[in-house]
């Protein structure tokens, strides 16, 4: 069996007061959510440092993953450490009708 090479080790950033905020976030998710979520953060530690469409620069020193799901884009907040990937806060962004129906009017090949 072929050991994975893993550019970035993942952890949890853990408040004083023991929250893992991604690690609660996650534990909502839809479990095919989940593995997807995991996946792309996967991809980053393998392949780092990436860039869009999976990985998003925020500011110095912050990154966004970004999963598309069918009702939304995941997003974690994470930095660098040394080899560390810290995963700091996770949200998914719905997908609207609206806005789903403004991306359908767009004639952004042209």
């Amino acid at each position: 069996m072929t050991d994975i090479a893993f550019v970035l080790k993942v952890v949890f950033y853990r408040s004083a007061s023991g929250n893992e905020p991604v690690r609660e976030w996650l534990k909502e998710l839809p479990r095919t959510d989940k593995r997807q979520v995991g996946e792309d953060v996967k991809t980053a530690q393998l392949g780092w440092p990436l860039g869009m469409p999976l990985i998003r620069k925020i500011e110095k020193d912050l990154w966004e993953v970004r999963t598309h799901l069918v009702n939304g884009i995941a997003r974690v907040f994470f930095t660098v450490d040394g080899d560390y990937m810290i995963l700091l806060h996770g949200f998914t962004k719905k997908i609207t009708e609206d806005s789903a129906k403004r991306s359908e009017d767009c004639d952004c090949a042209s």
